[in-house]
């Protein structure tokens, strides 16, 4: 990848749509939020938090993830997490981006729903400003609890609705299939809230279907594994649902074994709508501008195609229409005057 291309991504206005805010963490702010609040964490250093990334799979990474967000104790955690990942964003020229949190890693752990929340939405109002990043928030079930749970932690919502764009489903994903959580995105649909899920990151193809069949989702977090299947990858064309592919994710996952090999460019050569994102960013190496860079420089991404992804972004979001309109004409005139 020449410098120039590196230059025209760095300066390229995009949007984040898929990024876990507790997955942007990172270890210096874990340790401090842990000195403040005085909750022990067994670690010593930030370098050896830094170790303990050198996981190899989801189970591994999400252990570790769990544990860090210990730390998050009051609102000023909260919105100081928050704020520290748009500071990062906007530094990557990420105008606009759509972060999940999970409820109830926080709920579960005796803190009440408003503490995440309003520490979030704090933030969030914050970056936009200061910093003139706009943001939703989406609420994710982790799907390792059960359905009655998510119905729980909906309801626990309730108050928040009209400040909480959609619902999302994450965490360990094989052995946790979307029809699990049917019920409760039926329910969340006639609330009126916008409806996202991660399937086919490490589950099958049958998990993508599922959430397109069942969940009935606007917008489908990873994806990857529908390119196994060409009755997928036809009808994920057809309807241009948006995936929010994260490849610094998929490789510290070993979702993907080398950048070199992942399926962006055959996504894109088949018409997919695809996006590209961090993820868990303090976890996985690298934030939205890494996550453009380093898979250009694997697979040889061409700037059209990397335009073409930012242009996705915005068209992928829950954004207005005339919103959405507004931050495209941004992408085609950098495009077009650099």
């Amino acid at each position: 990848m020449t410098a120039s291309l590196s230059d025209y991504i760095a300066s390229l206005p995009k949007a984040e749509l898929h990024l876990h805010i507790e997955g942007s963490l990172e270890p210096e702010l874990m340790f401090e939020m842990a000195g403040r609040n005085k909750v022990e964490i067994p670690f010593d250093s930030v370098e050896a938090v830094r170790a303990a990334y050198d996981f190899s799979n989801l189970q591994d990474f999400l252990d570790i993830y769990y544990a860090g967000a210990n730390v998050l104790q009051t609102e000023q955690d909260f919105h100081d997490l928050a704020f520290a990942y748009f500071q990062r964003a906007e530094a990557d020229n990420v105008r606009h981006a759509e972060i999940f949190f999970d409820p109830q890693t926080h709920t579960d752990r005796g803190l009440p729903f408003r503490v995440a929340a309003d520490g979030l939405l704090s933030g969030m109002a914050a970056a936009e400003a200061e910093l003139g990043v706009t943001s939703k928030l989406i609420l994710c079930f982790l799907r390792h609890l059960d359905e009655d749970a998510a119905f729980d932690t909906l309801k626990d919502a309730e108050p928040w609705l009209d400040r909480i764009v959609g619902v999302g489903l994450d965490s360990s994903e094989v052995g946790h299939p979307p029809s699990k959580f049917q019920r409760v995105f039926d329910r969340a649909g006639e609330m009126g809230l916008k409806r996202v899920a991660h399937a086919g990151e490490e589950g099958p193809p049958e998990y993508v279907r599922e959430a397109l069949d069942l969940l009935h989702i606007d917008r489908m977090d990873h994806g990857n594994r529908s390119m196994e299947d060409e009755t997928l990858i036809a009808r994920l064309a057809d309807s241009q649902m948006t995936l929010t592919v994260c490849p610094l994710s998929n490789l510290k996952l070993c979702v993907v074994h080398d950048l070199k090999d992942h399926p962006v460019p055959e996504m894109l050569r088949r018409g997919l709508h695809v996006t590209l994102n961090s993820d868990d960013p303090a976890y996985f190496g690298g934030y939205a501008n890494q996550n453009y860079t380093q898979l250009a420089q694997a697979v040889g991404l061409t700037r059209d195609q990397i335009t073409q992804m930012a242009r996705n972004s915005f068209e992928g979001s829950f954004l207005t229409p005339a919103e959405k309109a507004a931050r495209i004409a941004e992408v085609e005139a950098y495009a077009a005057a650099t």
